[in-house]
Order: C-alpha cells, then structure tokens, then sequence
C-alpha cells in the first residue's frame, strides 16, 4: 500500500509543476520503486566490491543494518564498561605521572564509546534503546573487561596486551565498508595505538625495577595473555558472522588471521621486557612462517560470554548505577537545549 502510494504520487509530481528539488526527489523515489529487491542488492554489492562506502540514507538490506548495529554498539558498549577495570586504579596510581596518564586514557575510552554510539544511531537505532539493551544483558560487550585488575601492572597489561589485541581489529575496521563506523574508526586508532605504546612503556619500567616489581610484571601478563586472545571471537569454524561479514567488508579478516598476527607481534616484543607468555607450546614454526601456541580454553570464553565470569555482574552493575546516577545531568542538558532552541525561534520571530 506504502509503495503504491509513493508511486502515484511520484507520477503526480513528477508531471505537475511542483518544485525542482521536490520534482527530482520523487523521480528518484520512482526509479527505486522500478528496481527489484535483487537489483538493489546486486548495486548494494557492487559499491562494496568497488570500495564505495554505504552511507546512512544509502539503501542496504536489513540483515546488513541489523549487522553493523550490533557491532557497532557492542564495540561502544566495550568502550564505555572498558572504562571500569582502568577506573579502578586512578586513586591508587604510583605517581602524579602515572595518575595523569590513566586519567587522559580512561577519558579517550569514553570518548570513543560516543563516536560509536553516535555512528550506531546513524542506522536507525537510538542511543537510548542500545544503553538498554547493555543494562539488560541482551547487548554483549567484549569478555575481556569481566577480568579484575588485581595489581598495577594490570594497567600497562592492558594497554599493552588489551589495546594491543584491540588495534589489531581496528586498524582493519578502518576500511569498513558503512562509511560513519570507518570514519570513527581512524581517530579511535590513532588513540589506541598511543595506548598500547603506553602499556608497554609502563610493563619495560617495572620489568628493569625491583624483583617485586619484575614478578609483578610476569604474573600480569600471565593473567591477561590467553584472554587477550579470546578478544578476537571464537575461532573461524564457530564464528557464524564472518562469512557475510567478510563479503560486505564489514571486516577484512577471519578472527582467527587477526589472532594470528597479534600472536606473531606479542611474541616478539615479549622479548623485550625480558618476561615470557604462559604458553609452553609458542613456538616460531619456519614452515608457516608464524608463530604455533597453545589451545585457547574456549569453555572459560564461552562461560565468560554467557555472563558467568569473574566480574561480569559487577560491571553490569556499576554502568547501571552510573547511568541511574548520572540522570539529572542529562534531563539538566536537554532543558538547557530546550531553553536555548526556544531563544532562537523568539529571536528568528
């Protein structure tokens, strides 16, 4: 019935003497209405294929909008509950130094949550909807924040290994082919990639410090390393997203090629800090020409995932009460807005 009508009044315009710009919206509406659901798909593909980015009012099936959708949110849900297991340590951070950094990095999390948030709502779902879907336990979030951050070497563990896993996808993601999430994407990079720089430098000083220090240093990485490999998703063969997700170039990689790359990477600068991975089975395989490791226990990811980890209640309800908590700011900023948008018409007027 919807289409019908578009059409008759498409033919109505297009024939009358209405506007320039009205007359060519509804043409436009008229050669849409001529196109198949297979056309629309076949140029829809024929975009990504030529590395043309979807834009918000481009057309788009739906299980393409509904993909980007949950990842998206779940990237910014990341951001925002990523910011709780760093939080934790700002009051008890070593130095006024160490305190500054962690302060400008939580503060970069944050920010990256509403660039995602907002590239998100470009697609139709509003920010209010996905915040419930986060406090409700139907959105997920990346399992790696339902770990607890026991010491300080936690911090430079996660920038170094967490962020470090992190760049690792979003570099990719930078080339994603919904043009608002690959946008966010590059400032976000640039971001991380100074975090992980900053994990590591932490890490270096404490493994040239005091054997307190240095097996400080050892039991954080021992206690981050196999979740950060988790981070990427289960492997290929279980993953029932990557396939679409890899011909819409919503990533570029399997979970399991980015995996890879960052154990080749860890291994490596491992070696540095002089400190070693929990894996007595990595080794460099010349054949393949990257490094083997170990079997990832996937009942732990699975259990994490399903809400039965370490600390997943804990952050779901801190972002519960911080939202609760932080309600009269957001009703005060849009009665601001109101009083201002109302000035501006009186003005107009």
């Amino acid at each position: 019935m919807l289409t019908e009508t578009l059409r008759l009044l498409a033919v109505k315009d297009a024939a009358g003497k209405k506007s320039g710009s009205r007359k060519f919206h509804y043409i436009c509406i008229l050669k849409i209405l001529a196109m198949s659901i297979h056309d629309l798909e076949k140029q829809f593909q024929g975009k990504i294929d030529t590395e043309i980015k979807i834009e918000p009012k481009d057309w788009m099936p739906e299980a393409y909008r509904k993909t980007n959708i949950r990842q998206i949110s779940q990237h910014a849900h990341s951001e925002i509950v990523g910011m709780l297991p760093e939080g934790n340590w700002i009051t008890r951070a070593p130095s006024l130094k160490r305190k500054a950094i962690l302060l400008a990095k939580v503060q970069d999390e944050a920010g990256h949550g509403l660039y995602l948030y907002s590239a998100a709502e470009t697609l139709g779902m509003s920010r209010d909807e996905m915040i419930a879907d986060l406090h409700s336990g139907k959105a997920k979030y990346s399992s790696i924040f339902n770990y607890p951050t026991l010491t300080w070497a936690d911090m430079g563990a996660i920038g170094w290994l967490v962020d470090g896993a992190a760049i690792m996808n979003q570099v990719m993601l930078c080339r994603t082919s919904y043009g608002p999430y690959a946008r966010a994407m590059v400032r976000i990079c640039k971001e991380e990639s100074f975090h992980q720089r900053q994990g590591f430098e932490s890490l270096l000083v404490l493994s040239k410090g005091t054997d307190e220090q240095k097996a400080m240093c050892q039991d954080a990485i021992n206690r981050w390393w196999w979740p950060s490999l988790m981070m990427f998703g289960p492997k290929d063969s279980e993953s029932t997203n990557s396939d679409q997700s890899m011909k819409w170039k919503i990533k570029r990689k399997t979970n399991d090629e980015l995996r890879q790359n960052f154990v080749d990477m860890i291994a490596e600068q491992v070696k540095v800090l002089g400190m070693t991975l929990p894996d007595p089975d990595l080794k460099w395989n010349e054949e393949r020409g990257h490094y083997d490791f170990g079997q990832i226990n996937w009942d732990e990811f699975w259990n994490v995932v399903k809400g039965n980890g370490p600390c997943n209640k804990q952050r779901l309800e801190a972002r519960r009460k911080a939202h609760e908590n932080g309600k009269w700011v957001r009703e005060a900023a849009m009665a601001h807005a109101a009083k201002q948008k109302l000035k501006s018409q009186s003005k107009a007027a």
